[in-house]
């Protein structure tokens, strides 16, 4: 048993009752339909000795019996064992999007999620058909061919051994073809999963596909993956119609020898009619075992391979591991300290480069600087999105590794760059950091408040169906402004101790941004903020302003102070009083 196949045996053993119950259900089907030949084996030696009506009425009531409680025991084992396939592919799903919620973001900037979605779905459609079909037809097939050889032995044990006379190459097929079988369906997953992502991507920068005029150039990217995927899929159509075909020829072959020698058989004397008929009864039935072991055998490779792509996102390390939460350890109220932050992602250069500060709880810090600054990255590093090095984020004196991420995110509001809403209504965007359960009338004040703040209620109220308007799938159906004062209303909504703002209102025209930037300077008295912004405008007013170069902190100080410095800070703002009164003129 190899190390994949005992990674799977776990979910198999949480519904081990009903399986085992589906497995009893495949001997007692397998068991009853073998008696049928031998029933007839009777029937025919006794009706040649002498017709009689209770006769045949015993020996067909006999066989209609067992087909009725065959197919009692077929139909109790495919719902046992195709339901628990179910529940299996139901638990790893579970498990599989419960592993790809803990990894963390850098995983998904390195993985497409076109490849990721293949994985959770086409995989896991193969997985599920090795746990459930898969093992119901092996158990039939090996329980049918074993007493059916063994029933074919007490009748002739020389015919046997000619019936048998094919099984070594359909061994050497099975085994041949099996491992080809094997390669071909990764490699199709693999193009799968490749064609996935391109659709995936297509689909989400639809809006710049058009902007460009690149639909005909996507479509050609996409037929090219389909033909890619097509002509993997004849690889393996041609593989699988050269070899049941082979296994049908060596059986058929078997059958032929069966029927020419057996007829000699009962000519001589050897064995009666009843016996010959049987026998070739079971050698018929031995026929499907023979072609359905082909069959298991590609699902189970199929399913096989499947896994295998699965669980190398299972083993995918989560590289933000979570603290343990502390006794005694109070709410957290919003104080944040760098002490000496140097972070690079991987093995690249430093982002960040020896970065000191501290914040007191309720002050506002500003982060200023040009592109590629590093600020996008230190509001990253205070939630945890990446994992700063150890001692040196700290919130409220305490390591933010040592925080549990459910109380260090629970208490942060973050509104990042470029901002994400889900293909739901506008209420359920605002409230998606609101805890389940939430009261509806609390909720609905609570998202009210949060739109008056953010200066989205006003748009709302000309929307037709208000806070329920749909905004398609990542808010498309929105300006830009609109997404991010949405995001910045569904931070507000969960009345976060650490409200973070990475440049949340450069979409947002100067006048609503002074409304909004009005209306936070009371939400800001009541908790820390962290404000990264392009305009003067929206960071003058804070407590401490940070100016970033080429990830150092250069300045730090007041509006007032930094202009009196004379400095970076100051220079920038010239610039941009410039821009303002030439944009004006």
């Amino acid at each position: 048993m190899g190390p994949a196949v005992r990674r799977l045996l776990p979910y198999m053993l949480r519904h081990r009752r009903r399986l085992s119950l589906g497995l009893g259900c495949v001997v007692m089907m397998s068991s009853v339909s073998l008696l049928s030949p031998w029933v007839l084996k009777y029937a025919i030696d006794d009706l040649t000795v002498g017709v009689t009506r209770a006769k045949l009425g015993l020996y067909a009531s006999l066989l209609l019996g067992i087909a009725v409680v065959g197919a009692g025991f077929r139909f109790l084992m495919r719902r046992l064992i195709v339901g628990v396939s179910r529940e299996i592919e139901y638990d790893v799903r579970n498990d599989f999007y419960a592993h790809l919620e803990r990894l963390s973001v850098r995983y998904f900037q390195s993985e497409r999620t076109g490849d990721i979605m293949s994985r959770a779905t086409n995989d896991l459609n193969a997985v599920r058909m090795m746990t459930g079909p898969a093992i119901m037809y092996s158990v039939n097939t090996v329980l049918t061919f074993s007493v059916a050889i063994l029933l074919m032995l007490s009748i002739d044990v020389r015919l046997t051994a000619i019936a048998l006379l094919p099984l070594p190459f359909v061994s050497l097929l099975v085994k041949v073809f099996g491992s080809a079988i094997h390669h071909r369906f990764e490699a199709i997953q693999a193009q799968l999963s490749n064609m996935s992502a391109v659709v995936q991507e297509a689909l989400a920068g639809v809006r710049v596909v058009r902007a460009y005029r690149q639909e005909a150039s996507e479509l050609a990217r996409f037929r090219e993956a389909n033909r890619e995927y097509l002509e993997r899929n004849r690889g393996l159509i041609r593989l699988q119609g050269l070899f049941f075909p082979s296994l049908a020829l060596f059986l058929g072959f078997g059958g032929l020898l069966v029927l020419w020698l057996g007829s000699r058989e009962v000519v001589l004397g050897r064995i009666s009619v009843g016996e010959f008929v049987a026998f070739n009864a079971y050698l018929v039935m031995l026929s499907w075992p023979m072609i359905a072991f082909g069959w298991v055998t590609n699902m189970l490779q199929r399913g096989l391979a499947s896994w295998k792509r699965m669980l190398q996102v299972f083993d995918a390390v989560p590289d933000i591991g979570d603290a343990v939460e502390a006794e005694g350890r109070t709410t957290i109220s919003g104080g944040i300290e760098l002490r000496g932050l140097t972070f690079a992602y991987g093995d690249g250069e430093p982002v960040l480069r020896d970065l000191s500060l501290r914040v007191e709880p309720g002050q506002t810090l500003a982060l200023v600087g040009g592109t590629g600054s590093g600020k996008s990255t230190l509001l990253g590093l205070i939630p945890r999105l990446f994992d700063p090095p150890p001692g040196t984020v700290f919130v409220d004196g305490v390591d933010v590794r040592d925080i549990p991420l459910d109380q260090l995110r629970g208490a942060i509001g973050y509104v990042p760059q470029e901002p994400f809403l889900f293909s739901t209504t506008l209420r359920d965007n605002v409230a998606f950091g609101l805890a389940e359960g939430t009261a509806s009338g609390a909720l609905a004040d609570t998202v009210e408040a949060a739109a008056s703040v953010a200066c989205l209620d006003g748009d709302i109220a000309e929307f037709p169906r208000g806070y329920d308007t749909l905004v398609g799938e990542r808010g498309i159906t929105l300006s830009g402004g609109q997404k991010q004062r949405a995001a910045l209303a569904r931070a507000l909504t969960v009345d976060p101790r650490i409200l973070i703002l990475d440049d949340a209102l450069s979409a947002v025209d100067t006048y609503t941004e002074e409304r909004i930037l009005a209306g936070l300077r009371e939400v800001r008295r009541q908790r820390t903020s962290i404000i990264v912004a392009h305009r003067m405008s929206t960071v003058r007013d804070a407590d401490i302003i940070a100016v970033l170069d080429q990830g150092r902190l250069v300045e730090r100080g007041s509006h007032d102070e930094l202009i009196a410095l004379d400095g970076v800070y100051a220079e920038l703002y010239r610039k941009q009083l410039l821009e303002d009164e030439l944009a004006a003129s």
